[in-house]
């Protein structure tokens, strides 16, 4: 094996977390109620990114809480709220959305995020759309 080589290793093995490209990103959200006239795209910040992670060939002879993969997720984020305009009367017109101020590669906090099932689809409206501007 070159030096080059073992010192590429070393450094990545060392240093890998910080070479994840984990950040905040913009982001545009679509959201639209069926009893509401107005489709609204919500401009906002979501964590997006590459982690560095692991993979062990021994996986058979881990506990499974050992084989978790490190993703892109919040690390500090407050919640928006905002008014779909033309809701009828008898519904909530109102729509709280995460915005990401900081992010972090770590495990997948099923508390505000979903970790397994695909998201929903979130980059179209149906209705005659609205920018929402705060």
């Amino acid at each position: 094996m070159s030096p080059f080589f073992v010192m590429s290793l070393l450094f990545g093995l060392t240093f890998g977390q910080t070479a994840s490209l984990c950040a905040p990103s913009e982001y545009t959200i679509h959201v639209e109620k069926q009893e509401c006239a107005y489709c609204l795209a919500i401009n906002t910040t979501i964590c997006a990114g590459f982690c560095m992670t692991r993979d062990s060939n021994g996986k058979k002879l881990l506990l499974k809480s050992a084989l978790s993969q490190n993703v892109c997720t919040y690390k500090e984020m407050l919640y928006q709220t905002v008014l779909i305009p033309g809701c009828s009367h008898h519904t909530t017109p109102y729509y709280s959305y995460p915005v990401a101020l900081s992010c972090k590669c770590g495990k997948c906090n099923t508390d505000y995020s979903d970790c397994v099932r695909e998201r929903l689809r979130t980059d179209h409206c149906t209705k005659p759309q609205k920018l929402c501007t705060l």
